[in-house]
């Protein structure tokens, strides 16, 4: 769901077209997509090579130009997850013994699918491992999805930056919530004992999970409880500017207590474990299972409105309402 934004829509198009015109033309072949380019949809959040423009080809004012842009799309929270986790490649390549190819802070990827403009139709993806974030913007409108964190390692356990925890809340969060519940409520919310080896809806173009949710509904919590659900579900709907949070806050006061929160793996902490927060309209995933549970995935999935689905469709709707 998508609210109009004042401001989000306008600097983000400020800053992808001075972004685009700091670009060399053989640069901006790489970056720019029609709009309706299949690539658009192609997200992914491994290391894996994509097309789009990546950092490490950028000057220095090109990269600052690009950070811009991010930033526009970003909260202040979602802007220094993803910058953190960004900085997370250089720990791996210590404890990989990379060269430095496979493990590069300045592999992540930026993208533009149509032209940039307050009001007319475009997209932007920055995408790179552990960070894939896609916006689209119709009509001074901006919705953000599938918006995807991921931490390697989950917190870092050697060297000068031992401790860091890039998602902590994530975690933290979540466990207190499940710490809080009775044994009748865990034995709904825990769906099984062994963590999934990943978020189900992985990296699908369209976000479902067949059959009805599983797990606890906030309707069987206490209002504290509840209270500790929702601290979760803000860690995820504050990662983009206020304007556009509110659209995803909608979408959770819609479901009013319809959402289910599902537990799978040890309750321990340090051990395998993945929870989802579901509703008809959108799901949260998070699951810490690979490297010895010290690797996190953790993602926000809009059933309609990835990819501006649902923001789409209003616009459609209206035009053609204007034009009876």
């Amino acid at each position: 769901m998508a609210f109009h934004d004042a401001d989000t829509a306008p600097l983000m198009s400020d800053a992808a077209k001075h972004f685009l015109a700091s670009l060399t033309p053989e640069q901006t072949a790489k970056v720019s997509f029609s709009y309706t380019d299949e690539e658009r949809f192609n997200w992914h959040f491994i290391p894996r090579e994509r097309k789009g423009l990546p950092l490490r080809e950028m000057s220095p004012h090109q990269k600052h130009l690009a950070t811009a842009l991010l930033s526009s799309a970003l909260s202040q929270r979602g802007f220094m997850k993803a910058t953190t986790i960004m900085s997370l490649e250089d720990v791996l390549r210590i404890l990989e013994k990379d060269s430095g190819e496979r493990r590069n802070p300045e592999k992540y990827y930026f993208s533009i699918f149509g032209t940039p403009s307050e009001k007319g139709t475009w997209a932007f993806r920055f995408e790179g491992h552990h960070v894939a974030q896609n916006f689209t913007l119709a009509n001074g409108k901006v919705a953000g999805g599938p918006s995807f964190y991921g931490s390697n390692p989950a917190e870092v356990r050697e060297g000068p930056r031992k401790g860091l925890r890039v998602l902590h809340a994530e975690e933290d969060l979540a466990r207190d919530l499940l710490t809080a519940l009775k044994a009748d409520q865990k034995a709904v919310a825990i769906v099984s004992k062994v963590a999934y080896k990943d978020i189900l809806t992985e990296a699908s173009r369209k976000a479902s999970l067949a059959g009805q949710p599983s797990g606890l509904s906030a309707a069987k919590m206490t209002a504290a409880q509840r209270d500790l659900l929702h601290k979760i579900i803000h860690e995820y709907t504050d990662n983009v500017p206020a304007p556009v949070a509110a659209g995803r806050q909608a979408l959770v006061k819609k479901a009013g207590n319809n959402i289910f929160f599902a537990w799978a793996g040890v309750e321990e902490k340090g051990g395998p474990h993945y929870y989802r927060i579901q509703t008809p309209d959108f799901i949260i995933e998070y699951d810490n299972t690979q490297n010895n549970s010290n690797h996190i995935h953790a993602v926000w999935r809009e059933i309609k409105g990835d990819f501006g689905g649902d923001l789409l469709s209003d616009h459609y709707s209206a035009n053609q309402h204007d034009h009876k």
